[in-house]
């Protein structure tokens, strides 16, 4: 894997929860939200396109599984995935489960109300979540 430069925002705005076999995976810091951020471990990757297409293909295959896997887990009403990079260029993926009535719904969760912080204890607790879940979407080999 070639290494790479993590965006500052994300950074900010993220925890490290494990590196996949393309992606690294951070957990957002806005407990209102099972939201995860993929992140391609690749150096100057802005758009999709930018990947090869066997990243391409991967980049696919570690979010869906990871999504569904998290659909399953937490029993959400919808997954939104996307990537924006308006404020941040380098490319990454969210990943969110969606439940009717959070938050945000039935809009975007960027721009909705503000941010809730994870307790110590309950962030450590949605990480372990998270890698248990890639385990078992088969993400960990």
């Amino acid at each position: 894997m070639s290494l790479f430069t993590l965006d500052a925002r994300l950074q900010q705005d993220s925890v490290h929860v494990i590196d996949l076999r393309l992606c690294q995976v951070r957990l957002s810091r806005d407990a209102r939200y099972p939201w995860v951020i993929l992140v391609p471990q690749r150096d100057d990757v802005v758009e999709i396109y930018d990947l090869s297409p066997d990243d391409q293909a991967r980049l696919w295959q570690e979010a869906t599984r990871l999504g569904q896997a998290m659909m399953r887990h937490y029993g959400g009403d919808k997954l939104n995935v996307a990537t924006l990079g308006n404020l941040v260029p380098q490319l990454h993926l969210h990943v969110i489960v969606r439940f009717q009535g959070d938050a945000a719904w039935p809009g975007p969760v960027w721009g909705q109300g503000v941010a809730e912080a994870y307790a110590d204890n309950a962030l450590e607790g949605r990480r372990d979540e998270i890698v248990r879940l890639a385990g078992e979407a088969g993400l960990l080999s």
